[in-house]
């Protein structure tokens, strides 16, 4: 009889090497769903150059592990994309490295459940992002905890993570409304506890009640320009550096409560960039540098044509 072939072997994947690059001075960044729901699903290399960094969310905690996360393309999603593999979403990564984009890996989400509460669950945070970077070439890693943080465990795992890395390590915090309102919160605490190693921090200034302002003088509710200004002021005015401030919003109506027109948007970095555009509250002062805008998500923006993108990216640019 013939000789029997050997079954062929699939190759090991291949890592794409991380994005060293800096990021602009001003910067748009944008929510990447790696699950489905009525926003238009994506791959990773449909998100247009308009987005400077792309936040994957999300890794998931790992049941059997305290601390620790994983990662994996969405089945639904490979789905309604008529398939779309762990390797498509590799060379997607290497894609969007070569346009000059980073791409990060976002925790937790509305209904993550990861929780970062010791030593033991830091080491196990640490190790488990480290390999899921150093795998899928991530450029960092978004902490958006919507069930709180504890910020000294959590403190812990991100400087191990940067020991690692190295300074190219982008590390970003999505903390909502209620745990920026004083340096007291805990998602504050750990903010200030990393500034020496924290890129940005991007408020999600959506899906909220009305909040103070730093002018402690009445609350603002969601979905105006004031409400971003005086909510960013109260970073602006704390140790934080201006270019670790961003402002998160809604890319649609559809996408969460508290929608702003882009126009809003624009103005709102006039506002605190220049001190000009302003609405009815006018910070104490301006901060040309502040870092730029997030939204939520890319997907629900090119439900909609881009408009978000479109209109706030060259804004940015325009800013001193």
């Amino acid at each position: 009889p013939p000789p029997t072939t050997p079954p062929p072997t699939s190759p090991p994947p291949t890592s794409p090497p991380p994005n060293s690059g800096p990021l602009p001075r001003h910067e748009l960044t944008g929510y990447w769903q790696d699950f489905t729901n009525t926003a238009r699903p994506l791959r990773l290399s449909d998100v247009p150059t308009s987005y400077d960094v792309v936040d994957v969310a999300f890794a998931n905690a790992d049941p059997g592990q305290a601390g620790a996360v994983t990662f994996a393309v969405d089945s639904g999603l490979s789905s309604a994309l008529g398939g779309y593999t762990d390797a498509n979403f590799r060379a997607d990564v290497a894609t969007l490295h070569a346009r000059g984009q980073h791409v990060v890996l976002s925790v937790g989400g509305e209904k993550g459940s990861v929780s970062v509460s010791s030593s033991g669950a830091a080491t196990n945070f640490a190790n488990s992002v480290y390999a899921i970077m150093t795998s899928y070439g991530f450029d960092g890693v978004d902490i958006d905890l919507e069930n709180g943080v504890n910020p000294t465990y959590m403190a812990q795992a991100l400087r191990s993570l940067s020991s690692r890395v190295g300074s190219r390590l982008i590390i970003t915090l999505a903390p909502q409304t209620i745990d920026m309102q004083s340096t007291g919160a805990a998602y504050f605490q750990l903010a200030l506890s990393i500034k020496d190693i924290l890129t940005i921090v991007q408020t999600q200034y959506y899906n909220s009640g009305s909040m103070l302002g730093c002018d402690q003088m009445f609350a603002y509710g969601s979905g105006t320009e004031n409400f971003l200004t005086a909510l960013a002021c109260i970073q602006l005015q704390s140790a934080l550096r201006p270019d670790q401030v961003a402002l998160g919003v809604p890319a649609s109506t559809q996408a969460g409560a508290g929608y702003l027109a882009p126009a809003t948007v624009n103005a709102a970095l006039d506002c605190l960039a220049r001190g000009t555009n302003c609405g009815s509250f006018v910070p104490p002062s301006t901060w040309p540098a502040v870092r730029g805008v997030m939204t939520w998500s890319i997907n629900w923006d090119a439900s909609n044509g881009y408009a978000f993108a479109n209109a706030v990216k060259p804004h940015l640019a325009t800013l001193p």
